[in-house]
């Protein structure tokens, strides 16, 4: 009878487990140009470009073309081969860094063997944005391109200008789109230009790789956090902008992580169905279909603890007891479909003891907890998991640890609760820095650094001196003699 029973549950945990639902199809196209052979090479546009393009394999894009020092033809060609992966694509994005220029109102981004000694090379040399753009207009929902191409260009500086009225910008000139559900975000609004950083990644960057993967995190929100970050980060000196608009739906370049109620909730409902069971065989069944991850762990502690304890009976010997008088025999499909049991016959799930500690671990690797974590649901875990709740956007009971919270913060990846900095300090990643003005500027009430307030002229006493040797003074626009 066992065997029969452990065989029906073992079909109805694998038949019960549902698939993941299809996603878009996401494809992205990463440059980095860095070793640029007739000026000064840039420090990090290639570590700026790893980085990302990491990001994007890391977050399950389905195709991460990532390439280093493009030469203009090999930069053509890529972006040629890039369109036809776009072409049957949801989601395209391409990231560049590298140097960018403007040129009499265009935009172009500047391979590594670029000359450019006159203003008309760049038709030929460089590549238009509108390129750029092209490359990614099969895309069906979203067309984003990031440029962190903003950065002071030793090419203008040098370059001949062969109409003396052709205008060679700082920076970027800023766009218009001309296809909905386009993007373009550049590290520095149109017309300035941005910093290349004195880190591993510029701040522009830094920012991006901070919020952009992050699951379910509405694209228009992601950049505005992004723009927050590099103004905290460059005093106000820098301000990304994104050119473009989007409808009025939700677009998030990183699906959410499927929910509890389609994921742990179903592995939650096996394991309620096993314990109810109770058995090795069953025990042995949910492990099987559901190898790895807390409930599994919960499954094998439960194995242990019968393996220590007395072994059940034989089956024959099971059999050969005669049952109760005034009960039924219960018949293996009964004992199958018995989850489906009125709630108030169904036995409680049986909590780990260790429940708030584990809780409270989570809470903190997300960011929504601070200090130590305890083995007591205490005032403090129940502010963390109420921090959790308002940047998360869930409504677990606070006053408790539970399972269905602790599943909730397990989805998530990355910071879900912002760093919070005392004032005169700023969030870089992971750490609160000291926020440092320049001259001219002091700290001003909003935490930022604001143009230093002139001084207002006081009246003070003038010395004056009166006719006979007397001497005068004047104040608030009255004479004194002495």
């Amino acid at each position: 009878m066992r065997r029969l029973v452990a065989s029906l549950l073992t079909v109805l945990l694998v038949g019960c487990a549902s698939g993941p639902a299809m996603a878009d199809k996401r494809v992205a196209f990463v440059v980095g140009n860095s070793n640029y052979q007739n000026v000064v090479a840039l420090a990090n546009p290639a570590n700026d470009a790893s980085a990302i393009a990491d990001l994007f394999r890391k977050t399950a894009f389905d195709v991460v073309e990532s390439r280093r020092d493009l030469k203009n033809t090999d930069m053509r060609r890529a972006l040629r081969d890039f369109t036809e992966k776009a072409r049957d694509a949801d989601i395209a994005v391409i990231y560049y860094a590298g140097h960018g220029m403007e040129v009499d109102g265009t935009n172009y981004l500047i391979p590594v063997d670029a000359v450019l000694e006159r203003d008309t090379d760049a038709y030929d040399e460089a590549i238009a944005l509108d390129r750029i753009l092209q490359a990614i207009e099969p895309a069906k929902q979203l067309r984003l391109v990031i440029l962190d191409a903003c950065r002071d260009n030793p090419f203008v500086k040098s370059m001949k200008r062969t109409v003396a009225s052709r205008s060679l910008g700082r920076g970027l000139a800023g766009v218009e789109p001309s296809r909905p559900n386009t993007l373009v975000a550049f590290a520095a609004k149109g017309g300035s230009t941005a910093m290349d950083g004195d880190t591993k990644n510029s701040p522009f960057t830094t920012a991006l790789l901070k919020y952009l993967g992050t699951p379910g995190l509405e694209l228009g929100k992601a950049f505005r956090l992004v723009r927050d970050d590099v103004m905290n980060a460059t005093a106000n000196r820098q301000e990304p902008f994104v050119y473009g608009s989007l409808g009025g739906n939700d677009v998030v370049l990183v699906p959410a992580a499927a929910p509890a109620s389609a994921t742990n909730a179903d592995t939650r409902a096996d394991y309620e169905l096993a314990e109810r069971v109770g058995t090795r065989e069953a025990w042995n069944s949910f492990i099987a279909a559901h190898p790895n991850g807390f409930y599994a762990d919960l499954a094998k502690a439960q194995r242990n603890k019968l393996e220590q304890g007395k072994p059940p009976a034989p089956v024959a010997e099971a059999e050969a007891k005669p049952a109760p008088p005034a009960a039924e025999p219960v018949k293996p499909a009964e004992m199958v479909v018995a989850s489906r049991a009125p709630a108030e016959t169904k036995p409680q799930l049986s909590l780990p003891p260790d429940l708030p500690r584990l809780l409270q671990t989570e809470l903190k690797r997300v960011g929504c907890k601070a200090g130590e974590v305890g083995g007591d649901w205490d005032a403090a875990a129940r502010r963390a998991l109420a921090a959790f709740n308002d940047n998360a956007g869930t409504k677990f009971d606070i006053k408790l640890a539970s399972l269905d919270a602790l599943d909730s913060v397990r989805a998530r990846t990355g910071r879900v609760c912002p760093l919070e900095c005392d004032r005169g300090f700023r969030a870089a990643g992971e750490a609160c820095v000291k926020i440092v003005c320049d001259d001219g500027y002091v700290l001003g009430p909003k935490n930022t650094c604001e143009k230093r307030p002139e001084r207002k002229a006081t009246s003070a006493p003038r010395r004056a001196t009166g006719g006979g040797g007397r001497h005068c003074f004047v104040y608030g626009g009255n004479s004194f003699c002495e």
